[in-house]
C-alpha cells in the first residue's frame, strides 16, 4: 500500500512539472503562437490552420502601398496618403484601406496582385488576399505565415510608429477627428513594435503583435478568439506564460 501511495505521488509530481496543456485556462483562440526574434516558434497551438484573418490584412495593404514610395502628402479624397495609412493601421478603418488600394499605381487590381505577390516573396505559402480590408472571409493565412508578415512589417517606420500610437488626430478643414487604436493597451503596458487587430464573424477575434522584451523581441499571433474582448487578454496570457 505504501509503495502505491509513493507511486501516485511521484506520478503527480511528474505531471505537474511536465504539464503544458493542463496549465492553460480555457483559451477560446483556435490558433496561436509565440515566436522569438529569429521567427522560430517557441510554443504554439494549430499554427498551420488556415483561417480568415480579417483586418490583419491591412498590414499587407499598407506595406505594398509604402513599397511604391508614392508621396505621403498626396491628397486622396480629402485625406493625405499618410493620414489614410494611420487610419488603416490605428483605427483599422476599412474605407481608408480601400482608398489606399484604389489609389495604388495601377489601381485596385494591381494592389491586390501586389499583396499576393509580396506574400509569395515572404514565403507565406498558405496566405491569399482578395481585397484590402479583411472584410472578406477569403483573406486567409496561418499563424505560422503571419510571423513572416509581422517580421516584414517591423521594418517599416510608418507601421512601427502606428504600433506606438494610442490615438491619431486628423484635421479636416476646421474640424479635428480623433481615432483611437483598436489595441487599447498601447501606451499602457508593453513595448509594441507591431500591432494589428482584426475581427469578422468568420475569423473571430485576431491580433498579431511584436513586443520588445528584455530577452529579445517576441511575436505573438492569436487567431479565432471568441470576440474582440477576448483576443487581447488571451494574447497577453499566452505571452506571459509561454515556456521558453
Amino acid at each position: 500500500m505504501v509503495y502505491y501511495r509513493k507511486l501516485i505521488i511521484l506520478i503527480g509530481l511528474f505531471v505537474s512539472s511536465h504539464s503544458y496543456a493542463f496549465d492553460w485556462p480555457n483559451l477560446t483562440a483556435k490558433s496561436w503562437l509565440v515566436a522569438d526574434d529569429s521567427g522560430k516558434i517557441i510554443q504554439s497551438s494549430n499554427p498551420d490552420q488556415v483561417r480568415s484573418i480579417a483586418s490583419i490584412s491591412k498590414l499587407m495593404t499598407v506595406m505594398v502601398v509604402l513599397d511604391q514610395q508614392t508621396s505621403p502628402t498626396e491628397s486622396i479624397k480629402g485625406f493625405t496618403r499618410q493620414q489614410l495609412i494611420d487610419m488603416a493601421l490605428i483605427r483599422s478603418d476599412n474605407h481608408a484601406a480601400e482608398m489606399l488600394c484604389e489609389s495604388y499605381v495601377g489601381g485596385k487590381v494591381e494592389c491586390i496582385r501586389a499583396m499576393n505577390l509580396k506574400a509569395r516573396l515572404l514565403g507565406m505559402s498558405d496566405t491569399s488576399f482578395v481585397e484590402p480590408t479583411g472584410l472578406s472571409v477569403m483573406n486567409v493565412s496561418t499563424a505560422r505565415d503571419l510571423i513572416k508578415l509581422v517580421r516584414a512589417a517591423s521594418t517599416y517606420p510608418e507601421i512601427t510608429h502606428a504600433a506606438e500610437t494610442s490615438e491619431v488626430k486628423i484635421k479636416i478643414r476646421n474640424k479635428w477627428l480623433v481615432f483611437h487604436n483598436t489595441n487599447p493597451i498601447i501606451g499602457k503596458r508593453h513595448k509594441f513594435i507591431v500591432s494589428k487587430t482584426g475581427y469578422i464573424n468568420a475569423s473571430g477575434g485576431c491580433i498579431v503583435m511584436m513586443l520588445e522584451t528584455d530577452i529579445g523581441n517576441r511575436t505573438v499571433v492569436v487567431l479565432g478568439s471568441k470576440n474582440t474582448q477576448t483576443r487581447i487578454p488571451e494574447a497577453e496570457f499566452i505571452f506571459k506564460n509561454v515556456k521558453e
